[in-house]
Formats: C-alpha cells, sequence, structure tokens
C-alpha cells in the first residue's frame, strides 16, 4: 500500500488502512513516546491517544512535508500534554552557574536501553526540551511556543539538561532514582 493510498483510506474510514497506518508506525511512535514519558503504561497510553487524533484529523494533513512528520508531531505534542498532567514542567531548577565537565568519558558507547534510562532522570522541563531540540530537531522558538515560554528559556533548558547528562555520563553527578 502507498503512502497516498494509505492516507485516502484512513480519511474514507477504512478499518485495514487505520491498522496498515498503526502496524507501519506504532514502533517508532512508542521510541518517541518513551522519550519523554517515564514509564510504559504512559507511553503506550500516549501512543493511542495520539493514534486516535491522527484517525480523527487526518483528512488535515495536507501534504506539504512528510507524513511520517505529521504523525511524529502529533505524538510529540500528545507526548507533551501527558508530560504536562504527569510531571511539573519546572523551567528554572537550578539557578547556579553549570560547569561543563570535558568530553573524556563520555564518549563511552551507550545502548538505547541506557540513554533513554538516563534522559528519564532528567527534571521534566529538561527532558521536555532535551528531546525538542537535540532528538526532535525543533527550533527554539517552536519549543518556546510548543511549551510556552521563552526563546531564552529553552536555551538555558537545553544547556543546563547536556551538563546535567554530561556530569551524569562523567560520574560526577549522581542519578536520582
Amino acid at each position: 500500500m502507498t503512502e497516498a493510498e494509505l492516507i485516502a483510506g484512513c480519511q474514507q474510514g477504512e478499518s485495514k488502512a487505520q491498522k496498515y497506518l498503526y502496524d507501519r508506525f506504532a514502533s517508532p511512535m512508542f521510541g518517541v513516546c518513551m522519550r519523554y514519558l517515564k514509564n510504559q503504561m504512559d507511553a503506550e497510553e500516549a501512543l493511542l491517544n495520539g493514534f486516535m487524533k491522527i484517525y480523527q484529523n487526518i483528512d488535515r494533513f495536507e501534504a506539504k512535508g512528510s507524513f511520517e512528520g505529521w504523525v511524529r508531531r502529533i505524538m510529540v505534542n500528545e507526548a507533551l500534554g501527558f508530560l504536562r498532567k504527569k510531571e511539573p514542567m519546572h523551567m528554572a531548577i537550578e539557578d547556579g552557574h553549570v560547569q561543563v565537565a570535558g568530553t573524556s568519558g563520555a564518549d563511552h558507547q551507550l545502548a538505547e536501553e541506557e540513554l533513554l534510562d538516563l534522559l528519564h532522570t532528567l527534571p521534566a522541563g529538561y527532558r521536555a526540551v532535551f528531546n525538542l531540540y537535540a532528538i526532535e530537531g525543533f527550533s527554539h522558538k517552536e519549543i518556546a511556543d510548543m511549551l510556552n515560554i521563552t526563546e531564552g528559556t529553552s536555551k538555558s533548558q537545553l544547556s543546563k539538561a547536556r551538563a546535567m547528562l554530561q556530569r551524569r555520563l562523567t560520574g560526577q553527578e549522581a542519578i536520582a532514582s
């Protein structure tokens, strides 16, 4: 089934097309949800809610960008909405000067699961901005709009998240459970 056939089938409410869409995108989009949310059940709920929004709004897809990008954006927004409900997103957790560690030792090869576990140790605000910028590729302006913060706050949170991750990778900071 081509992407155009898939979209047309979903727009017509065909269950076969909806199942194909789910089968095609569920695994990578679950990974997206897991980067933002700390536990599997929350990620699964965000994933299912995201697919419901995709099915309900597929006629809004304008084919200006990639379909997968459109699906990903819906999932990111759903995960962020879920994150806001579950965890406080304090955007200024530490005000002190952050010393960035050297890169020695930060070059360790991390398994995907280890990296995900490390990301989950970040405070919700840091984790959201880090994911949106470093992984999803959104600009600070887009992040500011999505999270209702300033661009400066987005840049600050990214810097603090990177510094915290680097300290934890080099063993300079204990990981909070």
